[in-house]
């Protein structure tokens, strides 16, 4: 399958695929070894694509580096240099963060990521230009809420208008019904768009996106080591989830509960649609309130839940 060539197509089916939507492994590495050893895993398990995280690691060389990472790429490669004003660990200069960037397009990586904050002066140093085979990711995170879905469009509509390839905005799920608003977004995006709600409430953008056309979502190379909160694995995505089977009809369900983390019902029922040909999906559903979940996915998308033991003895009903 050819990742680049048409990768936000929305009919494509390729490879026994239901839906379009990429898997971006995340890099957490600190040294360059360790980072070009995680993109040879990432590969192995399944990615789409890569992401080099530059900002995790130590003692980064950009002209050295970036060659190496970009040279050994076994995958498409999403550099991101995230400055810690917007949730990375990068806390240098800006004008060399930017030129490291450039330095990235101009050695070939398919994806560059760019914050919004910085978009205008990132385009007008490269005069507006970049070669058609390098896509520009304009991203915008909120670590604190997700706003209104008018809020949402009209971010969405501004990030555009500086000329971004791609789409990118996270928020912060505080509910699990933050998700809708998420959704909302993505399902009439008309350019390429990455939504996801970040945190263990907002699991579900993570995983839905590839029924609500999302460009990609991200995933970690191992259990604990993620670049972003509420990440889940490679592995839970294309196993747990069976991501590339998620299609527009593809039907929600889930166990509600709080906690709900421990439970195994997702492992049971998702392996059990998967065995007899369900187009179905079973989530772990960390609900605050029953009525306000089941009052925002009314749709005939979400179709049917159970109650964890816990949740009965609580308040949250």
């Amino acid at each position: 399958m050819t990742i680049i060539s048409a990768p936000w197509d929305a009919e494509i089916r390729t490879g026994g695929r239901t839906n379009s939507t990429l898997i971006c492994a995340s890099t957490t590495a600190d040294s360059l070894e360790q980072m070009v050893l995680q993109m040879r895993k990432a590969k192995e398990l399944g990615a789409d694509l890569v992401e080099a995280r530059l900002d995790f690691l130590k003692d980064f060389h950009p002209t050295q580096h970036l060659q190496t990472l970009i040279s050994n790429r076994p995958l498409p490669i999403l550099i991101t240099y995230r400055p810690i004003w917007e949730g990375g660990q990068y806390d240098g200069d800006e004008s060399k963060r930017q030129a490291a960037l450039r330095l990235a397009i101009e050695l070939g990586s398919e994806f560059v990521d760019v914050e919004l904050k910085v978009a205008r002066d990132f385009y007008n140093s490269i005069g507006g230009k970049k070669p058609e085979s390098v896509k520009v990711v304009v991203s915008s995170h909120n670590f604190e809420n997700t706003p209104s879905v008018e809020e949402i469009g009209d971010l969405a509509a501004r990030i555009q208008a500086y000329g971004a390839d791609v789409v990118k905005i996270a928020t912060t799920a505080l509910d699990i019904t933050d998700c809708a608003r998420i959704f909302q977004v993505l399902v009439h995006s008309q350019v390429p768009m990455i939504g996801i709600a970040m945190g263990e409430k907002g699991l579900m953008t993570r995983v839905l996106c590839a029924k609500f056309g999302g460009f990609l979502t991200f995933g970690s190379i191992e259990a604990g080591a993620v670049s972003a909160p509420g990440q889940p694995t490679i592995k839970d995505l294309l196993d747990l989830y069976n991501f590339r089977q998620i299609g527009v009809g593809t039907k929600v369900h889930g166990v509600i509960g709080n906690p709900i983390s421990h439970s195994k019902s997702p492992h049971l029922y998702n392996a059990a649609f998967k065995s007899v040909g369900f187009d179905g999906i079973y989530f772990p559903l960390l609900v605050d309130s029953v009525s306000n979940f089941l009052n925002t996915y009314s749709s005939p998308d979400f179709v049917g839940y159970r109650y964890d033991n816990i949740l009965l003895e609580s308040s949250i009903l």
